[in-house]
């Protein structure tokens, strides 16, 4: 195996995304929520759980809607390639 792709794999094995959610109490009940990272990314929920659910549904929409408009505009032979990362 080449030396650069073994190299490669490896990093990519060790790459792990970490955000942080911050989620508030809302005056009217419940949670209002967003990534520190990411302030395009927010939800609320009546309930910590129901506050995450959503938020992480919100970041999977604006991923979505940003991979969509990315490939709108897409050079001609660009190379795409899908990185999934593990949750840690």
């Amino acid at each position: 195996m080449n030396v650069a792709i073994r190299d490669y794999r490896m990093n990519l094995e060790q790459l792990k995304l970490k955000l942080t959610a911050v989620f508030e109490p809302a005056p009217e009940g419940g949670y209002t929520c967003h990534f520190e990272e990411l302030p395009e990314v927010f939800s609320e929920g009546e309930s910590l759980q129901e506050a995450k659910a959503n938020l992480l549904d919100a970041l999977t929409q604006v991923m979505e809607y940003h991979r969509e408009e990315a490939r709108k505009s897409g050079v001609p032979g660009a190379v795409r390639e899908e990185l999934q990362l593990a949750a840690s």
